[in-house]
C-alpha cells in the first residue's frame, strides 16, 4: 500500500527542489546569511589582530621623534639595534623564565590535583583555597608577595631563620629575583591549571583504573601510564595557556623588581613596554621591532608545543 504525502503550503515541491537554480537561490543565502554571523569575528580580527601587526611592522621600518611619531623609514636599523649582548641577555631571562613558570606551574598543580580529587571529607574546601590565586591580578599577586618577601616582616624569612638559614636577597640579588618573580607567577597560574587538571582527573573512567590495578599498576606506575594518557588533553591545554601567559607577563616585573636588580629581571614584554611608554621613552619603533621577535618567539614555541608534545597527546 502507498500513500502519498502532500506537500506543505509554501514548501517547495520535489520537482522544484531538483532544480539547480533553487539550489544555488538556497546556496546564496545561506552564503550570506554565514558570513553575516561571522562578520563580528572577522571585524574583531581585523581590528585587533591584523591591523595591529601590520601597524608593527610599519612602525619596525620607522624612526620616531620625541612625542612618538613616525619620521622616515630607517629600513631595518630597529632590528640591527636589537643585535647586541643586551637584548641576548632579554631573550635568555624571557625563555628562563617561560620555562620555570611553564615547568612548575604544570607539575605543581598536577600533583595536587592528584590528591585533591578524592572523594574525602573538606576536600572541596581545599579545592577552593587553593584555586583562590586564579582571582588575583598580576599586580595583586605581585604586591602579595612583595609583603611575604619584605626583609622587614618577610614570613618567608622567619621561617628560614628558624632553620638557620640566611634568607636571601629576593629581590635585591641577581639570582633570586628572576626566580621571585616566576614564583608570582606561578602562584596565579596554579588556580587555573588546577581547575583545568582537576576536571581531567574528574572524566576518567574508574572501570579502566580498576582494571589497571586487577593487573598490578597501582602508585605511580598507574599515574603515569593510565591516568597521564587519559588526562593527556587536559595537561597540553594547560602547558599552552601557561606558556602565553609567561611570555605575556609584565605586571609581575613592574611591581616586583621593575626590570632590575641591574636588568637580571628584563623580559622582552618589560623591554617592548620600557621603550614605548616608560620614562618618556617613545621609541616605539624599537618596541615594535622587538613585538616581532616576540611574535617569532612565541610561533616558534607554539610548533614545538603542537609538533612534538600534542604527538604524545590521546584524544578519545
Amino acid at each position: 500500500m502507498t500513500t502519498s504525502v502532500a506537500a506543505l503550503p509554501g514548501s517547495p515541491s520535489t520537482a522544484s527542489r531538483q532544480n539547480p537554480r533553487w539550489r544555488r537561490r538556497i546556496s546564496l543565502r545561506e552564503s550570506l546569511l554565514g558570513l553575516a554571523f561571522c562578520l563580528p569575528a572577522i571585524a574583531g580580527l581585523g581590528i585587533f589582530v591584523i591591523f595591529p601587526l601590520f601597524q608593527a611592522i610599519f612602525l619596525s621600518t620607522r624612526g620616531t621623534d620625541i612625542n612618538g611619531d613616525p619620521t622616515r623609514s630607517v629600513g631595518a636599523a630597529n632590528f640591527a639595534k636589537l643585535l647586541t649582548p643586551e637584548f641576548g641577555q632579554v631573550l635568555l631571562h624571557t625563555l628562563e623564565f617561560t620555562a620555570f613558570v611553564v615547568i612548575v606551574g604544570v607539575l605543581l598543580p598536577m600533583a595536587l590535583a592528584v590528591p585533591l580529587a578524592q572523594r574525602l571529607p573538606g576536600m572541596k574546601a581545599l579545592r577552593t583555597l587553593f584555586t583562590l590565586p586564579f582571582a588575583y591580578s598580576a599586580s595583586a599577586a605581585s604586591v602579595v608577595w612583595l609583603l611575604m618577601l619584605d626583609p622587614s616582616m618577610s614570613p618567608v624569612n622567619w621561617v628560614l631563620r628558624l632553620f638557620g638559614v640566611t634568607p636571601p636577597g629576593w629581590i635585591t640579588e641577581s639570582p633570586w629575583a628572576l626566580l621571585t618573580v616566576a614564583w608570582a607567577t606561578v602562584w596565579v597560574v596554579t588556580g587555573f591549571n588546577l581547575l583545568v587538571l582537576g576536571a581531567g582527573l574528574a572524566g576518567v573512567d574508574e572501570e579502566v583504573l580498576e582494571a589497571a590495578r586487577i593487573d598490578g599498576a597501582t602508585g605511580l606506575r598507574q599515574f603515569i601510564h593510565v591516568v597521564l594518557p587519559m588526562i593527556s588533553p587536559s595537561v597540553f591545554f594547560a602547558i599552552v595557556t601557561t606558556t602565553l601567559t609567561a611570555l605575556q607577563a609584565l605586571g609581575q616585573v613592574q611591581v616586583i623588581t621593575d626590570g632590575g636588580p641591574n636588568g637580571s629581571t628584563s623580559t622582552l614584554v618589560y623591554s617592548i613596554f620600557h621603550n614605548a611608554f616608560e620614562n618618556g621613552n617613545n621609541d616605539y619603533g624599537l618596541a615594535s621591532a622587538q613585538g616581532l621577535v616576540l611574535l617569532i618567539f612565541g610561533i616558534a614555541l607554539a610548533a614545538i608545543q603542537f609538533g612534538v608534545v600534542e604527538r604524545r597527546v590521546h584524544y578519545r
